[in-house]
């Protein structure tokens, strides 16, 4: 529809024919559309942020008042008893268990590939001193790891080193500094999906989940000819 004398009133406003917003959307997208123009409440818009900024300060109080291990504690099978979906996750808790089987992951036809840009030689970073408490968090995290066969003793010539990052809820989290291996490694190009685009294509979606992999880097199994390269 084209208006050669735009409505001044609010009376002629709200005349105008009403349109969805897909064919707004697909109208605007195809350049049918040259110039778009917002009315709003001022008076409205303001109060109404104001008090959106007030929930938000009040839930950010309530969530500092809680660390972040309280939270995690707080999300046990207990805790999701009152949840629509608890008998769901019941019958399918063998793929949600609270440990990660003390094993190798089954092979499922893909494995992890690391290629090295051509002419690359060996990448070797010294260990560096750590306090006492890491050294045992690490010697009990290669401990367990190699009665699972996750790991294994090594003459690899490439060596990287392992230190620890406390994690919120407690504990350590084991983090080896892969910086030379990293940067002689050659990118994947994986094409990843537009942040604008997975949320478009959630319009009309009722029930949104989301999935945190424990463990995740020992969910997969290594090209046989690139488990040197981790040492």
């Amino acid at each position: 529809m084209r208006l050669d004398n735009p409505p001044t009133l609010a009376s002629e406003l709200m005349s105008l024919p009403v349109t969805s917003w897909k064919r707004f959307a697909r109208d605007l997208h195809d350049g049918r559309i040259e110039q778009i123009c917002i009315l709003s409440d001022v008076e409205r818009m303001t109060c109404e942020a104001e008090e959106l900024n007030q929930l938000i300060s009040e839930g950010a109080d309530a969530l500092s008042a809680k660390s972040k291990k309280e939270l995690f504690d707080e999300q046990g099978w207990d805790s999701l008893k009152a949840s629509p979906f608890y008998k769901v996750l019941r019958e399918y808790k063998d793929v949600l268990p609270d440990d990660i089987p003390a094993e190798l992951p089954q092979d499922k036809g893909v494995l992890h590939e690391i290629d090295l840009v051509p002419g690359t030689k060996y990448c070797v970073t010294r260990q560096w001193p750590l306090p006492r408490e890491q050294v045992k968090a690490i010697d009990d995290f290669f401990e367990s790891r190699r009665n699972a066969g996750q790991v294994r003793e090594s003459k690899s010539p490439h060596s990287a080193p392992t230190f620890c990052v406390k994690k919120p809820q407690g504990g350590w989290r084991i983090v080896h500094a892969y910086n030379k291996l990293n940067d002689a490694t050659v990118p994947a190009q994986t094409p990843i999906s537009r942040k604008d685009v997975i949320i478009d294509s959630m319009t009309s979606s009722t029930i949104f989940s989301t999935l945190d992999l424990r463990d995740g880097f020992y969910q997969i199994l290594m090209r046989e000819s690139d488990i040197p390269l981790t040492a």
